[in-house]
C-alpha cells in the first residue's frame, strides 16, 4: 500500500517534468534538465551572455524566486473550537470558508495542493513599506551567517524562524529589496492558484508602487496589466513633506485575455425619463462604427416606419417594421459618408418596438431610433473618489462591530471591496475569493455580505499571520493577543450582522405579501426564509504547523532497531490533524464536507458526501462512489469483516494507520477485498 510523503511536490521539479513533456530530447539524468539541449531547441529565442536587455533585479531576487518553487513539510490542522458553522454555530466546522493561520508563503504552497487554478480573485493589502510597517522577513533570503548575526533561532526542524515579521527601517541597506524579496514568491505563488480568467487587485502606496508595477510585469506578463486605480482614500489629506496625500493605489492584473469584468453599480445614477418599467436613458440604435456597414453584416441593415402623429407620455413617437400610409421611412443614418447599421437584429426590434425602443424627434425636425437603457452599472473607473472607498469609512466600520473600539489603522471599507468583487465574480457568484494578507478580514464581510444582496454562494480564503498585539494596545487592552483573533472575531459579529440584517429584510416582505394569503405568496415567504438560512457565515479555522509526520529515512548514525521502533506519526496528532494532512496529500479541497460515522466498531470519516440522509451510510452504499474514507483510529479494529463493509461504499480512495495493522494478513486482506469487491478504489496508508 502507498504511503503519502511528509511534504509537498516540488515546483522546481514539477516544472522540469513540463518541460520534458515538451522536450522530450533534452531530458537529463534522473528526471533533470539538460540546459545544453534546451538551448539548441530554442536557440533562435534564447537571449544569453552580456548581451543588453531589460531586467528587473535586486539583492536576494534569485533566492527569492527559488523559494517560490521549494516544497514545504508544514501541513495545517484544523481548530473546530474556533470555527464558526454556516448558520454562526460557534464551533460548526460545515463551512466552505477557510481562515488559515501562519505564515503566507507557506500557506500558499500547501493551498497549491488543493486550490490551484480554482481561485477567481485575489486582493491584498500588503506592507505599504513605509518605514515603519512589518515585513516578512523570509530567511531563504540571508546565509546562515547572515541570519546568527542577526540573532535568529533554528526552529526545531533546524530551518530559520519565520513566525514573526519584523520593521522594515527605511534605514536598511536592503530597504526595497527585502520587501521585493517578500513579495516575488508570494505573488508567482498566488498566479498560479488564479483560474484562467482570474483577476488580482493589491492595494498599495507610493512606496513600492514602481516596485510592485515591475514585480506583476515579470510575474504575469505586462500585457495582462488591467489598470492602476488611484484610490482616493483621505479626501482630507495626510501631510507628507508638504503635500496633503489623498490617495493610495489599486493594481489590477489578470491571469490571462479570458478575463472579462463586470459592470458596477452606478450610486449616482439618475434617469431622465420614466415609464411603467422604472427609469431609462436614451441611447441611438444605430451602430456608428464604420466597420459594420450594411456590405457585412445585412442582418442588421433594414428600415423602421416611424408614424408623425402618435406619441406616448413621454413624448416619443410609435415606430413598427411595416409600412402604413403616411408613416416616415428610416435606415440608419450613414457615418462618414458609409451605411452603417442598427445594434439590433430584426427579431429583436421586433418583440420590442414601442417598448424598450422608440422613435425621438430631433431638433432638425429629422428622426432617430433610440433604445431606453435602463442598465444602473456602469465600467469601473479608474478613479475613484467617491465616500465608498474612505478608509476613514472602514474603520467606523470596524468600531461599530466592537462597541467603538479601535483596533485597526485605516482598514479598508466593505464597499470598496464588494465594488472589487461585482467586478469580478457577478457572473460566477460561486466563486473563490483570497485574500492572504487578511489583517482586518474586510474581504471576508464584503464576501458574506454580496452574497446576502445578490444570494451568491462565493467563497472566501483568509490567510494571516498571527502578529502579536502591542500590549499598549486598544486590542490587547480588550483581549486579543494576536490580529488573528481580531479578524476572526470581526468575521463572526459581521456574519452574524449580515444573517439578522437579511432575516429582517425578508421579514418585512413576508409581511408586505401576508394579507393575500395566497398559495404563491406563501410559497414566496418560504422561500426568503431558507435564502437565509443557506447563507454561509461561518468558516473552518485551520492553523499551519509542522507536518503530522515524522521523517521516517533513517540518518547514517541510527540503527536498525531505532529505525525499527521510529513512530512516522507524531504522538501529538488527533485523527482529524491526520485527515487535513491526507486532503493536501490528495487534492481534495480544504472545504469539503467531512461526515463522521460508525461503520462496525470503527470510527470512520466520509469525505464529500455532504449531509447524510436518513438511513445513512446505508444510502450511500447503494449510490456508491465515495470521494474520501478514511479510518485513522490507531486502535481501530481492522477485519476482513470491517474491508468488507467499506468497499460497500465504493470509495475513490480509502485510507488507513500505517500502525493500525497488527499483522502481516491484515494489509494483504483489505488490498485482496477492495480488489475483489471495489477495484477503482485506491488503497493507502499514513
Amino acid at each position: 500500500m502507498e504511503k503519502i510523503s511528509c511534504s509537498t511536490a516540488d515546483l522546481a521539479a514539477e516544472n522540469a517534468k513540463k518541460l520534458i513533456g515538451l522536450f522530450p530530447e533534452c531530458e537529463g539524468e534522473r528526471g533533470t534538465v539538460d540546459l545544453d539541449k534546451l538551448r539548441q531547441v530554442l536557440s533562435s529565442t534564447v537571449v544569453e551572455g552580456n548581451v543588453e536587455r531589460y531586467e528587473f533585479t535586486w539583492p536576494g531576487k534569485r533566492m527569492a524566486v527559488a523559494a517560490a518553487s521549494a516544497a514545504t513539510t508544514k501541513t495545517l490542522r484544523p481548530c473546530a473550537e474556533e470555527s464558526v458553522g454556516k448558520d454562526g454555530t460557534k464551533g460548526g466546522f460545515d463551512s466552505e470558508n477557510l481562515y488559515i493561520e501562519g505564515d503566507n508563503l507557506e500557506a500558499l504552497k500547501l493551498l497549491q495542493c488543493n486550490y490551484a487554478g480554482k481561485v477567481k480573485m485575489i486582493y491584498i493589502d500588503p506592507p505599504y513599506n513605509t518605514g515603519h510597517d512589518f515585513v516578512y522577513r523570509d530567511r531563504f533570503s540571508l546565509t546562515d551567517k547572515e541570519a546568527a548575526l542577526r540573532g535568529d533561532q533554528l526552529n526545531d526542524d533546524g530551518k530559520w524562524n519565520v513566525d514573526h515579521p519584523e520593521i522594515n527601517e527605511a534605514s536598511q541597506a536592503r530597504y526595497h529589496s527585502n520587501w521585493c524579496s517578500m513579495m516575488y514568491p508570494r505573488l508567482k505563488l498566488a498566479r498560479n492558484l488564479l483560474r484562467d480568467d482570474g483577476v488580482i487587485f493589491i492595494s498599495l502606496d507610493d512606496n513600492e508602487a514602481i516596485n510592485i508595477r515591475k514585480l506583476c510585469d515579470e510575474i504575469f506578463g505586462d500585457a495582462n496589466f488591467i489598470a492602476q486605480i488611484t484610490v482616493v482614500s483621505n479626501p482630507r489629506g495626510r501631510d507628507y513633506g508638504g503635500i496633503a496625500k489623498m490617495h493610495e493605489y489599486v493594481f489590477a492584473y489578470r491571469k490571462s485575455d479570458e478575463l472579462t469584468l463586470s459592470l458596477v453599480k452606478d450610486e449616482s445614477c439618475e434617469f431622465p425619463f420614466e415609464d411603467g418599467k422604472g427609469g431609462f436613458e436614451l441611447r441611438e440604435l444605430r451602430n456608428r462604427n464604420v466597420k459594420f456597414n450594411k456590405e457585412n453584416r445585412p442582418n442588421l441593415y433594414y428600415p423602421f416606419y416611424i408614424n408623425p402623429s402618435k406619441t406616448d407620455e413621454n413624448g416619443f413617437y410609435e415606430i413598427d417594421l411595416e409600412n402604413h400610409d403616411g408613416w416616415i421611412k428610416l435606415y440608419p443614418k450613414p457615418s462618414q459618408g458609409v451605411d452603417v447599421v442598427w445594434r439590433w437584429g430584426q427579431q429583436k426590434a421586433v418583440s420590442n418596438l414601442n417598448g424598450e425602443i422608440v422613435a425621438k424627434k430631433m431638433l432638425d425636425g429629422g428622426f432617430m431610433i433610440v433604445e431606453k437603457y435602463r442598465e444602473s452599472r456602469k465600467m469601473a473607473r479608474s478613479v475613484w473618489w467617491d465616500k465608498e472607498s474612505n478608509t476613514e469609512r472602514g474603520t467606523i466600520e470596524v468600531k461599530k462591530l466592537f462597541e467603538d473600539r479601535k483596533f485597526f489603522d485605516y482598514p479598508k471599507p466593505v464597499s470598496m471591496l464588494e465594488r472589487m468583487l461585482e467586478m469580478a465574480t457577478a457572473e460566477f457568484t460561486d466563486a473563490i475569493i483570497l485574500d492572504f494578507f487578511s489583517g482586518s478580514a474586510t474581504t471576508a464581510h464584503a464576501v458574506m455580505k454580496l452574497n446576502a444582496e445578490d444570494g451568491g454562494n462565493r467563497k472566501f480564503i483568509m490567510v494571516q499571520l498571527p502578529e502579536v498585539c502591542d500590549e499598549w494596545s486598544e486590542a490587547a487592552k480588550a483581549g486579543y493577543k494576536n490580529i488573528c483573533e481580531i479578524g476572526k472575531e470581526r468575521i463572526r459579529r459581521a456574519g452574524k450582522k449580515i444573517r439578522e440584517e437579511l432575516a429582517a429584510k425578508n421579514a418585512e416582505k413576508t409581511k408586505d405579501s401576508a394579507p393575500d394569503l395566497f398559495r404563491q405568496d406563501l410559497q414566496d415567504s418560504q422561500d426568503l426564509s431558507k435564502s437565509n438560512l443557506e447563507l454561509d457565515v461561518g468558516f473552518r479555522v485551520l492553523k499551519l504547523d509542522s507536518s503530522s509526520l515524522n521523517d521516517t529515512s533513517a540518518t547514517v548514525g541510527e540503527t536498525v532497531q531505532e529505525f525499527e521502533n521510529f513512530n512516522r506519526i507524531k504522538s501529538d496528532r488527533t485523527s482529524e490533524d491526520l485527515l487535513f494532512q491526507i486532503l493536501l496529500e490528495t487534492r481534495i479541497p480544504l472545504s469539503e464536507s467531512i461526515a463522521k460515522v460508525k461503520v462496525g466498531a470503527n470510527e470512520v470519516f466520509l469525505v464529500g458526501v455532504g449531509e447524510l440522509g436518513s438511513e445513512g451510510i446505508g444510502e450511500l452504499a447503494s449510490v456508491g462512489g465515495v470521494p474520501l474514507v478514511a479510518c485513522l483510529d490507531q486502535k481501530a479494529k481492522l477485519d476482513n469483516e470491517f474491508f468488507i463493509e467499506l468497499a460497500k461504499l465504493k470509495p475513490e480512495i480509502v485510507f488507513f494507520r500505517d500502525d493500525a495493522f497488527t499483522t502481516d494478513s491484515a494489509r494483504i486482506n483489505v488490498e485482496q477485498i477492495f480488489r475483489q469487491n471495489s477495484p477503482s478504489s485506491a488503497v493507502k496508508v499514513i
